[in-house]
């Protein structure tokens, strides 16, 4: 086994996971695994430029995740960055200050090598298993884009669309400054034509409704999976591979787009940096079920991350 560390810094969240890795199998065993919420993405839809105070946070879990990773020593370490450092005029100064601190360059990819990399994470424990048919389409909702991923045991079309659950809380549900609490009927409306025109896009280059089984991966994913088992605290093991019915989803959907922000800060399993987020990446997630037809989605708690870790565990036996 030899030991890697996987960085995700998407527009929302930053991750990080210490493995041990056999380099013949691709088989991961989880050393250390952690979320931040850093809102990296923060106005970057409006202004196009990562904010300071955005930078600032995500270099502050950058220097938290260095520590672990020399604690545990890691030989290897690869850093992956998704929509927001894509997006931004200045992501030089974002590569620079996570050079600094953990002393690899981080790797800004496209969108098809975001959702490659998140259907090799979620699929890899799922081969073998009677119980979910094939193809597969995996989705990735995040804070700035959602990846949509066709395949079996290899990708066969991807495409990465701009709508996540802080593009889209920012720009249809943000008034005044300040999140609707709860957001208006035009303002969902004009949130769901939005979704609906990204999935009339990514449609074009993956045939969404060939999959028989749907994965969904992400944090919008998995806070609706613990809020639909009424979890008295977020809990990955009941939440990885969990089922979630379309009706219910719809139903935590509609409750969640009609809430405040203290109803929903009080959900036992909400993380704080989610609770103004969750009604738009719930949304993404049901607009996704009725334009498959899936009657359910399989929740997984294994996404980019792991598929970053798995990479590095093939390419130590080149």
């Amino acid at each position: 086994m030899t030991r890697v560390a996987a960085v995700d810094c998407g527009t929302n969240s930053i991750r990080l996971l210490v493995a041990d890795a056999d380099p013949a199998t691709g088989e991961l065993v989880d050393l250390d695994r952690r979320m931040t919420i850093v809102r990296l993405g923060q106005g970057v839809d409006r202004t196009g430029r990562l904010a300071p105070e955005a930078l600032e946070r995500t270099f502050a879990a950058c220097r938290e995740y260095a520590a672990v990773i020399k604690e545990h020593g890691a030989e290897r370490l690869r850093f992956v960055a998704t929509s927001a450092s894509r997006d931004a005029e200045n992501r030089d100064e974002f590569v620079r200050g996570v050079l600094d601190i953990l002393g690899v360059e981080p790797e800004v990819i496209s969108g098809d090598q975001e959702a490659a990399l998140s259907f090799t994470g979620a699929t890899a424990e799922l081969r073998g298993r009677d119980d979910l048919a094939r193809p597969y389409l995996v989705v990735d909702i995040g804070g700035g884009s959602t990846e949509f991923v066709v395949g079996d045991d290899r990708v066969r079309a991807a495409r990465s669309v701009d709508v996540g659950c802080v593009r889209m809380t920012e720009r249809h549900l943000v008034h005044e400054a300040a999140v609707s609490d709860p957001p208006t009927e035009r303002q969902i409306a004009a949130m769901r034509a939005d979704i609906e025109a990204a999935l009339d896009l990514a449609e074009k280059t993956v045939p969404l409704r060939e999959a028989r089984t749907l994965v969904g991966l992400a944090g919008s994913v998995t806070t609706v999976s613990a809020i639909a088992q009424e979890l008295p605290a977020y809990d990955s093991a009941r939440i990885h591979h969990s089922r979630v019915s379309r009706d219910r989803v719809r139903e935590i959907t509609e409750w969640l787009l009609r809430s405040t922000h203290a109803e929903r800060a009080a959900i036992p399993s909400m993380h704080p940096g989610r609770v103004d987020v969750i009604g738009a990446g719930s949304l993404v997630l049901l607009a996704i079920m009725e334009r498959t037809g899936a009657h359910e989605v399989v929740v997984s708690e294994h996404d980019i991350l792991d598929g970053i870790a798995y990479k590095l565990a093939e390419r130590l036996t080149c």
